[in-house]
């Protein structure tokens, strides 16, 4: 009897294990993501900041702090976006650079070179909506050869968005499958720092305690 109870009790654990995680898997089809009608590539290009992030890295979100960080895009030819990180780190400031080329929809994007990251099978990316002059929501999914990462973030042309624009957000976000857990807005935290990047891809640190800036790379750490 005892013996019993316990199986059942491992066998509801790991039910529950499970069910828990299902819920983090995020991984919508493109066909549910809307687009930005009528795209205008020269009017979206510029920095960027990341205001608010939902991604199923994050959980917890109510307990966890994400400095803000900038994103910059430039045209550079057929529709294709040169794009630039800054993301502060504990030992500084890193940047990234990596080039976003179109799709055949206005508005999606694939990750350039991605020959050179083996673990990518796949990278695209959305701009969902944005009015150009004061905010910006983007997909990304990138699938992996193991597993599947979804993000989407929120972008301001200034460190600060309207509560209506951060709600229709944590809906939209919440449309795709991420939970409040999942969602967490930055800290505007002055010019003091400048953001987080995806994972290793493109990244490379360009200034740290005890060694010289680059400053071919970026002339300052701050906005």
């Amino acid at each position: 009897m005892a013996l019993g109870l316990l199986w059942m009790g491992v066998s509801l654990f790991w039910a529950l294990q499970a069910h828990v995680s299902l819920q983090l898997i995020v991984n919508p089809s493109l066909d549910i993501i809307p687009l930005q009608p009528d795209f205008k590539h020269d009017q979206f290009q510029g920095r960027w900041y990341a205001i608010g992030v939902a991604e199923s890295d994050i959980q917890n979100a109510t307990e966890s702090q994400l400095e803000m960080f900038s994103t910059t895009f430039e045209l550079i030819g057929n529709d294709s976006y040169s794009v630039t990180g800054l993301m502060p780190t504990e030992h500084g400031c890193d940047l990234w650079i990596r080039t976003f080329s179109p799709s055949v929809y206005p508005g999606e994007f694939t990750l350039s070179n991605m020959e050179a990251y083996n673990y990518i099978q796949n990278y695209t990316v959305r701009v969902v909506s944005t009015d150009y002059k004061n905010f910006g929501v983007m997909f990304m999914k990138m699938t992996k050869t193991v597993g599947v990462h979804v993000e989407i973030t929120l972008y301001g042309r200034t460190k600060a968005l309207s509560s209506q624009v951060k709600e229709d957000f944590v809906k939209f976000s919440k449309t795709v499958g991420f939970t409040n857990d999942n969602i967490i807005f930055t800290d505007p935290i002055g010019n003091d720092h400048l953001g987080r990047g995806e994972g290793d891809i493109g990244s490379v640190q360009v200034c740290c305690p005890n060694k010289q800036k680059r400053q071919d790379l970026v002339p300052s750490c701050h906005y």
